[in-house]
């Protein structure tokens, strides 16, 4: 059996009590047999593969190493995930470097295929640095199959963070973020932005992303959000308004299907 986070409660009481336990239920995670079975088949073969086509060749090997970077949907999409890995990320026409989403780059460079001779697959510490990864995304995919809202908010704390300390121009910083579908989702619910407002020009929705997050945080930096407190406000308030959606959906289908009754 796969394990399984204990996650009681919905909304911030329910965030909360994640955070306070979230310590102990790793521990538990990463002492289930089949995390343990992954993490032993990852170590023994890792040090072994020096192209991206040996790796995208072993479904397993592929699997945790995509997950780690939160890529796992493209498991199936061996021909790309070997174009981006054979591409590296040290030219700067590279498919990793051209696509928005950076953590295709940041997947490349960390293997080093299309970059060095010998990849980084040779270092000791390789099996180390790419599990640590695997476990915290293994986790959040675990939380996610109960409350996606908590799966994204983890990521968030992670990801905005990294994003935030980064040196790239803070336009830069929105621009990878409006790159990222689980950050852009995070930002958009939690400053009550449609859906539909990924359709509109990319230079509009840095300019409304900039006024919101002023409005609401009284800057319209990413770089604020190196601040603690001001990540917690984000997650606080991107999870109050998620709840407050599913609640608004729930409403209304209630409501239909009542009208429904009615007419029958």
């Amino acid at each position: 059996m796969s394990f399984q986070p204990i996650v009681p409660l919905s909304g911030f009481t329910g965030w909360s009590f994640l955070k306070r336990t979230m310590a102990r239920q790793q521990v538990a995670q990463q002492a289930a047999p089949a995390q343990q079975r992954d993490e032993a088949y990852f170590r023994g073969k890792i040090g072994k593969v020096t192209t991206a086509e040996q790796l995208v060749s072993d479904k397993r090997l592929l699997r945790i190493a995509l997950t780690a970077f939160g890529l796992e949907g493209d498991l199936n999409s061996t021909a790309f995930v070997r174009k981006v890995l054979e591409g590296g990320t040290l030219k700067e026409g590279s498919l990793a470097n051209k696509l928005a989403d950076k953590q295709y780059q940041k997947f490349s460079s960390a293997f080093g295929f299309g970059d060095y001779s010998v990849p980084r697959t040779k270092i000791s510490t390789f099996p180390d640095e790419i599990l640590s990864a695997f476990r915290a995304r293994s986790f959040e995919t675990a939380v996610g199959d109960q409350n996606n809202t908590y799966r994204l908010a983890l990521n968030a704390e992670r990801e905005v963070a990294a994003v935030a300390a980064g040196s790239s121009s803070d336009n830069a910083k929105w621009y990878t973020i409006l790159g990222n579908q689980p950050l852009r989702e995070v930002f958009q619910t939690a400053l009550g932005l449609p859906k539909s407002f990924a359709s509109i020009d990319i230079d509009q929705q840095l300019s409304v992303l900039k006024s919101r997050t002023a409005a609401a945080f009284g800057a319209e930096t990413v770089s604020q959000f190196k601040d603690p407190a001001r990540m917690e406000a984000l997650v606080r308030r991107y999870i109050t308004r998620a709840e407050m959606q599913d609640q608004g959906a729930a409403s209304s289908s209630s409501s239909i299907a009542l009208q429904l009754l009615r007419r029958r």
